[in-house]
């Protein structure tokens, strides 16, 4: 990564004064050809009694899970990315001298990106042994296996976009008296962009030796481009008044326009209101200030809109079809792609709006060593965007758009507390915070009939439906004596009939009101110094979320984890809690979800230790320094958790291990 930075600071005279900056950035990045996760996925897939390299140093073939130390490398091609990013920034202040207090600003702001992808995929080969083959010196036979791609493939990616950003603004404050205190801002702000990008594929190149457009085959090409634009146009303003910094009140709005909606509903106003005050500035607390130093009650609501939807959905939009059926020939030979409507319009799509109020206090203890923070807030979203796909059914041929039906509510409280110290040359900070919070949809688009049990209407967003597992079939009578899906078996897991109707089938599905968002998010943090010596430990902690720990790629396909094999069913341990082996997706149990394979990712983790010297002074100025700074650190250090082999913070099952990490320096100050 290369990068300048400009700035320009001056003033025109006592009143004006302007600035400039401008910024160059320049990132090149290098990826093998595979993503990390699907790296490790495939990682996951090896077993343990193939190799992955023959004694030789071949790589070895693993099988259809191919071997991770040859595509996490450029043997298997590579994925370069380049991009430059050029910002540049203006602004006027101007202090109007006859009018103290009033002050007018500028600020200009032009953006402008470039992004190059070129993804390079070409055959990469492995070695295989048939298990019994050996040459003259006793070692296995193998055989050369191409893996990955038949033919080399380019893929070129090139995107352009330019952001402009303008806004002026207006300042006044004013003291009436020795009590009153008034703040008045206004202003408004344009903002213009577009985008244009390009991609070009080509394969069945030659040979591997050029990796250029040009040096591919016709077969199999392909291009497409694309470019859009935004505007958006913003009104807006505040006001703050406050008697004596004991009673505070803001007033806030916004007028948003944005070009993602119909003239008619373009543009939202969404006001705010905040009130706080501060009972410690009242006569009657003042028995109490030497216990409690400063308190305050603050209040607030407000409402924010949201347009960060899919664009236009008020027209009509059109594609070319891209099947091979869609193309007709008239006059000969002039091929026609047929043009097809995507979507039917809504033209009373309109912003998204969250209600958010909010109530707290926040106390000082002891003469501010000790803080508490409490608050409690209620977010009501509305006028989401969905679509009535549960009510209409598929089988009605209609394309619907987004309508701003949906409703969820998030309440939920926030907690924190601190106190500071010292004890002679010893200081010490200790902090924790925790906050609780639960969304819940209130109105959302049902399919008719369904159970209530099945409905999700009353539950957090994003949960899912799963047969309910109660148990392991320990034996043929077991599967015999309770309802179970066709061709249930002896160690299969056992769903149960949660409507009694003697059946396992969809109706025996039940909401799951848990999603793989933590209800309860919260950090401890302890900072202490003596003399030189410092040292800071963090932990933080999540509960109330779960995650699938479902992995298709076991079975002939790939490894099992120890977790799945400790404890299985076999038929010498039937009163196991953990079902028989398994192939795949093979199983009833496999391919319906079910809640067996969900998993608590409840955890605590210490996340970050640091422990320092500052060499002392007298050392420093030795050196001509100002400080010499000495520390050692680690992050990701323990985690007590239920989950195995993965990160309870990552929701994929592929997705890469936290790293712990080392670190040690020394930072010289001059």
């Amino acid at each position: 990564q290369n990068n300048i930075r400009l700035n320009l600071d001056g003033k025109i005279s006592d009143h004006i004064k302007y600035g400039v900056t401008m910024a160059v950035r320049e990132v090149s990045r290098n990826y093998p050809t595979e993503s990390a996760g699907s790296i490790f996925g495939k990682l996951r897939q090896q077993k343990p009694n193939m190799p992955s390299v023959w004694p030789n140093g071949f790589p070895a073939d693993n099988g259809d899970s191919g071997n991770p130390l040859v595509i996490s490398t450029n043997q298997t091609g590579y994925d370069k990315n380049k991009e430059i990013v050029i910002e540049t920034k203006a602004n006027l202040s101007i202090d109007i001298p006859w009018v103290k207090g009033l002050n007018l600003s500028a600020n200009a702001a032009l953006d402008n990106s470039t992004s190059n992808d070129k993804l390079w995929k070409t055959p990469w080969y492995l070695y295989s042994w048939n298990g019994t083959s050996l040459d003259a010196s006793g070692q296995p036979e193998l055989e050369r296996v191409q893996r990955g791609y038949t033919n080399a493939e380019l893929t070129q990616n090139f995107v352009e976009a330019r952001l402009m950003t303008m806004n002026v603004l207006a300042n006044y404050q004013a003291n009436i008296g020795k009590n009153h205190h008034l703040k008045l801002l206004a202003g408004m702000e344009s903002i213009q962009g577009n985008t244009m990008d390009f991609m070009a594929f080509r394969k069945n190149f030659v040979s591997t030796a050029i990796d250029h457009m040009f040096a591919g085959g016709d077969a199999d090409k392909n291009n497409s481009g694309s470019a859009k634009k935004e505007a958006r146009l913003n009104y807006f303003g505040r006001v703050n008044y406050d008697f004596q910094s004991k009673y505070l009140l803001e007033f806030v709005w916004r007028a948003d326009g944005s070009y993602i909606f119909p003239e008619n509903s373009r543009f939202g106003f969404f006001p705010g209101l905040s009130a706080g005050w501060r009972i410690s500035k009242e006569n009657f607390f003042t028995g109490v200030t030497g216990v409690i130093s400063d308190a305050k009650i603050r209040a607030s609501w407000g409402r924010t809109g949201n347009d960060r939807i899919t664009p236009y959905q008020f027209l009509s939009s059109y594609g070319f079809a891209t099947a091979v059926t869609d193309i007709y020939v008239f006059n000969g030979n002039v091929e026609n792609r047929v043009l097809n409507e995507l979507r039917i319009p809504n033209p009373n799509v309109t912003w998204e709006v969250a209600n958010q109020s909010n109530i707290g206090i926040d106390l000082y203890f002891l003469d501010n060593r000790l803080s508490f923070s409490a608050e409690y807030f209620n977010n009501l979203r509305t006028n989401i965007l969905w679509t009535r796909n549960a009510s209409v059914p598929a089988s009605s041929g209609l394309t619907l758009p987004s309508e701003n039906i949906g409703e969820v509510v998030n309440k939920g409280a926030e907690f924190q507390v601190g106190y500071n110290g010292q004890a002679g040359e010893l200081t010490y900070n200790l902090s924790a915070n925790v906050s609780f919070n639960k969304n819940r949809i209130r109105f959302w688009d049902e399919t008719p009939g369904a159970p209530d049990y099945q409905k999700s209407t009353g539950y957090s967003m994003n949960t899912s439906l799963y047969y309910k597992a109660i148990g392991i079939f320990r034996d043929e009578e077991s599967v015999d004596k309770y309802p179970h899906w066709v061709a249930a078996r002896s160690g299969d897991i056992i769903f149960e009939d949660v409507n009694g109707d003697g059946t396992i089938n969809a109706l025996d599905r039940v909401r799951v009101d848990k999603t793989n968002i933590p209800t309860q998010t919260g950090g401890f943090n302890v900072d202490v110094s003596y003399k030189g010596i410092f040292a800071s430990v963090f932990f933080q902690w999540a509960t109330g979320a779960v995650r699938n720990n479902y992995m298709e790629m076991q079975g002939q396909i790939g490894n099992y984890t120890q977790t799945d094999i400790d404890g299985r069913w076999t038929p010498e341990n039937i009163d196991a809690s953990k079902p028989r082996t398994w192939n795949r997706y093979n199983e009833y149990w496999r391919n319906n979800q079910n809640t067996y394979w969900l998993q608590n990712t409840d955890y605590l983790r210490l996340k970050n230790v640091q422990l320092g010297y500052n060499l002392p002074a007298n050392i420093c100025r030795k050196i001509s320094a100002s400080n010499v700074q000495i520390y050692l650190s680690g992050l990701n250090l323990w985690t007590l958790t239920e989950v195995e082999g993965h990160d309870p913070e990552v929701t994929s099952n592929t997705g890469y291990p936290l790293n712990k990490t080392y670190n040690a320096g020394i930072t010289i100050t001059f």
